[in-house]
């Protein structure tokens, strides 16, 4: 490992020289813990017996002959007053199932890809579809009711994987698979950032679960959490016994969420965070990394009045462009709510170089619109024709995430106004109106089928709900679009390109309708909504188009993709009966 690199911050492969390391006929422990008195290995190996490590400036240590695979070891750590801590390992591959702490031993290397094909195939989507079925592992399907009862990685392949190609998802994001303690963290409070959660399985049975997803055309992405950690002791807060990950200020030191912030000005540090990152997709062929919390990186404390955090901007922008230079075609997307600018400007360029950005406003605006009841939607007409005004500004992405269906929030269908029929035609229309949106799409598991209730990472989705009508039908309903969406490149290959979205009428603010035109790929598409609880008439005028074929309508029988009626299309234009809480695709001729 390049010392110089690793303390100024420009390293990103410290888990090869940190950690454990099977070799020969043993293993070789390596730690950081400058600030330590002196610092013992225990483990399986040696009946958690005190095994020296041998110091050699800030790093410490030590050879075990038949430490092997599957053992469990953990770091002693000394402090200057001859007090001590057993740590579990900051760089360990593999830990226990909490509440148990040690690490485990893995072989980094046993596991062989066989998704060749895939990986030289991918490509970031920048002008391809990109729909993406957000999931957390543990309530996605239970084998049994206990909260505790989980499938494993290996399990999920024939469970989730059809799932996804019959739904018409082509990429899937994990909520984090980085070790933590608590499960209603949902992995947001991290003590292994090298160490796939012994929850659902070992380091082989997820590579196993992404190579399954290659194989079967589907991308994935997974949540990771660059911005602080778990306070638990045993991990990395305090590690060498004093503040050596996190600030010694607790002003700035202690997040919202009560964990601690990663003092991200330091090099060993950014180190750590960008090898963890590169880590994950180096080793397990992940396409690309959500980060959790940029703002909380990118101002202190998330507060813009608190100003800057230069050191994390900085670090944000060097790890993005080290990982963009090592894997070109993964997918870096950022959880922003603010107007930071050049969030998905090239880091070289000034940006921070993420690929995408989370179009957080967009997602507020738009369920604060399909919350406010019908009567008073012409004053809130324009919270849907916002998002254009700022688009460009970044390269967005549309999420419906697991935020926006838990703490009270309600679920997509629960946020619809209205009655229980009313919600579900909302529903239908919403989402239309999401897919023609420009931007790439995230949707939550349960979202699909008008889950009623929020979500609950103790329980499995409600996959009754699907014998009752109404949602089953949706469900179909999502099923088309979803398959629309992919298939047409109007929906997806603009954009990022002004020429790729026009208003076709956005000042019908006492009717609820709105117009727009999406191009791409040689296709031009017309979408039309009446978010009124009325029927109404529109006349929709689309220059140069001879005629309209319905692709899909959201109040009529669902077609497939182009199977719907043909409308000629006279230059003057042509008269349209809106349904009440209707949407509708035309694809011009």
């Amino acid at each position: 490992m390049d010392l110089h690199g690793f303390y100024t911050g420009e390293v990103f492969d410290a888990y090869r020289h940190l950690g454990a390391h099977i070799w020969g006929g043993g293993t070789a422990f390596r730690t950081f813990a400058p600030a330590a008195g002196r610092v013992a290995l225990i483990g399986q190996f040696s009946r958690w017996q005190e095994v020296p490590m041998d110091r050699d400036g800030a790093f410490w240590s030590c050879y075990v002959e038949g430490a092997g695979a599957g053992m469990m070891y953990k770091y002693r750590i000394y402090d200057r007053q001859g007090g001590f801590v057993d740590h579990c390992d900051p760089y360990g591959f593999g830990m226990e199932l909490r509440p148990s702490c040690a690490s485990i031993i893995r072989d980094l290397h046993a596991y062989r890809f066989s998704d060749g094909e895939w990986m030289s195939a991918r490509t970031d989507c920048k002008n391809g579809p990109l729909n993406i079925y957000e999931v957390h592992f543990g309530s996605f399907r239970k084998p049994g009711p206990a909260a505790d009862a989980w499938y494993s990685y290996e399990e999920l392949i024939p469970i989730l994987i059809p799932y996804l190609k019959e739904n018409g998802y082509n990429y899937v994001e994990v909520m984090p698979l980085t070790e933590h303690p608590c499960d209603q963290s949902w992995g947001y409070q991290v003590t292994g950032f090298f160490s796939p959660t012994a929850r659902y399985g070992t380091m082989d049975q997820l590579k196993a679960f992404v190579d399954a997803c290659h194989q079967n055309g589907i991308g994935v992405l997974m949540d990771f959490v660059p911005v602080h950690f778990a306070v638990d002791g045993y991990a990395l807060a305090r590690y060498d016994g004093g503040a050596l990950y996190e600030y010694p200020n607790s002003a700035v030191g202690e997040s919202e969420w009560g964990s601690c912030n990663f003092m991200h000005s330091r090099g060993e540090v950014r180190s750590f965070l960008q090898s963890a990152a590169n880590y994950w997709l180096s080793e397990f062929h992940f396409d690309g990394l959500r980060m959790d919390a940029v703002s909380r990186a990118i101002y202190w404390q998330g507060d813009p009045a608190r100003g800057v955090n230069g050191g994390a901007v900085d670090f944000l922008r060097s790890m993005d462009r080290g990982l963009k230079q090592r894997h070109p075609t993964a997918i870096l997307a950022a959880e922003d709510s603010t107007s930071f600018p050049g969030v998905t400007a090239p880091a070289d360029q000034g940006g921070l170089g993420f690929d995408y950005k989370w179009d957080m406003g967009w997602m507020n605006d738009t369920l604060d619109y399909f919350r406010t009841p019908p009567e008073h939607r012409p004053g809130a007409y324009h919270r849907l024709t916002f998002s254009m005004m700022y688009y460009y500004d970044a390269c967005h992405l549309l999420p419906l995430s697991h935020d926006e269906v838990v703490h009270g929030k309600a679920s997509i269908f629960q946020k619809m106004a209205g009655e229980y029929g009313d919600k579900h035609r909302q529903l239908r229309a919403f989402y239309m109106y999401m897919y023609a949106h420009p931007g790439k799409k995230l949707n939550f598991m349960g979202n699909e089928f008008a889950q009623v209730r929020e979500w609950d990472e103790k329980r499995e989705q409600d996959w009754d709900l699907l014998a009752y009508p109404l949602h089953d039908a949706f469900h179909c309903f999502v099923k088309i679009l979803n398959h629309l969406y992919l298939d047409h490149p109007a929906l997806w290959a603009g954009d990022y390109h002004r020429e790729g979205f026009r208003w076709l009428d956005c000042h019908q603010e006492s009717k609820c309708v709105y117009a727009f035109e999406r191009r791409g790929g040689g296709e031009r598409l017309a979408a039309v909504f009446n978010f009124s609880d009325r029927e109404q008439t529109f006349r929709l005028e689309l220059p140069g188009a001879k005629g309209l074929r319905v692709l899909l309508d959201s109040a009529a029988a669902y077609r497939e993709s182009g199977g719907g009626a043909y409308l000629p299309l006279p230059p003057e234009g042509a008269e349209l009966r809106l349904e009440p809480y209707g949407g509708i695709y035309y694809l011009a001729q």
